[in-house]
């Protein structure tokens, strides 16, 4: 009788199947970019357009990430709307959280930066004292997808703070911003790819620098003419973008149920 529990294909199939985040690919990159853009304009929308203020709008998306996060958590496996809904909402609280820190409380773009710069590095220096790698294709514990997220929250409200400090406080405006930190992920897909820059490595800082550039993208898009934007507003920014995101997240579930009855 043939055993195929001990069988590396099995092994590493059932690994697949417990980690609980997607395959970084070309889609990876595109949603992420989309809902960091989504979280600058939807916050933006909420707090201005609403009327509900930072704090109220800070309340209201802190309560539905956290239960976004309750559903994620007790999921067994990946599930790309519930993982990708987290996303969008954590972009939006990370958001909220930098415009509460430098708007109510008058905390500088830079002192905020280097803030959450400090923050995202103890998480990842105490995540790897734990579990001895940062890598998300072996987040398959409770308590590697709590390291996982709480990196994520701070990246949102670095990027976010970064965003606005080079945009805002270093004058550089929207489109040149975008371009700057689009250059700094080339860079750094460059030097994975061609100086054999550490995969892990090379993930992080361009998931960090992707929210300043989808934050850049968004402000470009919506802010008025006079304040350097095109005027699409965040209305029409949000809609366009979260249309985007759901039909490439409808195509990934349908991808992946089609994976699952294939094994």
């Amino acid at each position: 009788m043939t055993i195929t529990t001990g069988h590396p294909e099995a092994a590493a199939r059932r690994r697949r199947m417990l980690n609980k985040v997607p395959e970084v690919t070309l889609y990876f990159w595109i949603i992420k970019i989309l809902c960091t853009t989504v979280g600058e304009t939807a916050a933006d929308y909420l707090n201005q357009n609403l009327g509900l203020g930072l704090t109220g709008t800070t309340g209201v998306m802190a309560g539905l990430l956290i239960a976004a996060l309750v559903v994620q958590f007790t999921s067994k496996r990946y599930v790309p709307a519930v993982y990708w809904i987290s996303v969008v909402l954590i972009s939006v609280v990370g958001t909220l959280v930098t415009d509460n820190l430098t708007d109510n409380l008058g905390v500088p773009l830079a002192v905020a930066t280097a803030v959450f710069g400090a923050a995202l590095a103890v998480t990842f220096a105490v995540w790897y004292a734990y579990e001895k790698t940062l890598s998300i294709h072996t987040v398959h514990t409770t308590r590697r997808e709590a390291f996982y997220w709480s990196a994520i929250l701070f990246t949102f409200a670095l990027g976010t703070a970064a965003g606005d400090f080079a945009a805002e406080q270093l004058n550089l405006g929207y489109p040149v911003s975008a371009l700057l930190f689009g250059a700094v992920i080339a860079a750094v897909a460059v030097a994975h790819l061609r100086f054999r820059l550490d995969a892990v490595v090379a993930f992080w800082i361009a998931y960090v620098v992707t929210r300043p550039l989808g934050a850049s993208l968004g402000d470009y898009l919506s802010q008025a003419c006079a304040d350097g934007g095109l005027g699409l507003g965040t209305v029409a920014t949000s809609a366009v973008f979260l249309v985007t995101i759901l039909g490439l997240v409808g195509y990934l579930s349908y991808l992946s149920v089609v994976r699952e009855d294939r094994d």
